[in-house]
Formats: C-alpha cells, sequence, structure tokens
C-alpha cells in the first residue's frame, strides 16, 4: 500500500533551532582546524599550538556565553528582538571584543608583572588571539541565534 505525504508538511518551512552545544563545538572546530592548518602550511609551530588553546578556546568559551545569555531559558529578551539584526549583533560583537581585548591585556601585562608566571610570546599572543577570537563567535553565534528566532512562526 503506497504512503501519501501531507502536503502541508513538505510546504512548511523547517525550524532550524538553536542547540548550544552544536554552536560551542562548531565555535571551536573551525577556528582550529583553519587557524592549525595554516599554522601547518607556514610552519609556524607557535599559531599551531595557539589555534587549538588561546584562539580555538576563547572562540567556544565566547559562544558558550553569548549563546547561553541569548537564550536565557527559553525566553529571548524583548529588546534582542526588536532591534535590527546587524544592531544587536554589532553591539554584542562590540562588547565581547572590548571584554577580550581587556583581558588579553590583562594576561599579557599584569600577569607576568604580578605573578611568578614569566612572560612568554604566547602571553603577547593573547593580545590578539582573544579579541579576534571573540569578536568573529559572537557575530556568528548572535546571527545564528537570530534566524532562529525570526524563523518561528
Amino acid at each position: 500500500m503506497p504512503t501519501t505525504k501531507d502536503k502541508e508538511s513538505r510546504s512548511r518551512p523547517a525550524v532550524r533551532r538553536f542547540v548550544l552545544w552544536r554552536e560551542v563545538l562548531t565555535a571551536y572546530a573551525a577556528p582550529a582546524l583553519t587557524a592549525g592548518a595554516a599554522g601547518v602550511v607556514t610552519g609556524q609551530r607557535d599559531l599551531t599550538v595557539a589555534a587549538c588553546t588561546s584562539i580555538a578556546g576563547a572562540s567556544a568559551v565566547v559562544a558558550f556565553l553569548v549563546g547561553a545569555w541569548l537564550r536565557r531559558g527559553a525566553v529571548p529578551r524583548r529588546w534582542t528582538v526588536a532591534v535590527p539584526r546587524a544592531v544587536l549583533t554589532a553591539v554584542l560583537a562590540v562588547a565581547a571584543t572590548g571584554a577580550a581585548a581587556l583581558l588579553g591585556w590583562f594576561a599579557a601585562q599584569w600577569l607576568p608583572a604580578h605573578t611568578p608566571l614569566p612572560a612568554a610570546a604566547w602571553l603577547e599572543r593573547l593580545r590578539i588571539d582573544l579579541p579576534l577570537s571573540a569578536a568573529l563567535a559572537t557575530t556568528v553565534v548572535t546571527l545564528r541565534w537570530r534566524s532562529t528566532i525570526t524563523a518561528r512562526p
């Protein structure tokens, strides 16, 4: 007996869901693979190591924090849905980038001066790695989250 498909289910667009663990996994894997490959191709061992630590790690942490804040359970904040997608993305990206830049400065400047941790090249990399990772992760997560919100009927 042939099965019939519901015509309504075929015409209805699939609703995408925002799944935080997938976003965090993607936020870690994408920069780890791209920056790691660039480090291997160019022979920069420090870039290859940083790809899996400070670059991808910062990206995953920021994706988790921003995604969890945006999700806030199942109820989005009213203003995050009301403002245009580009404005929301820019505001969150600037805030996350600024916080990451301060953290990178703190790690590179303050830690060697006030702790037994010696000044090292990887600490200086944090000034670039953290803000760049934060900006990219925040932008991608915010755009993906917002696309799931506007797709709901």
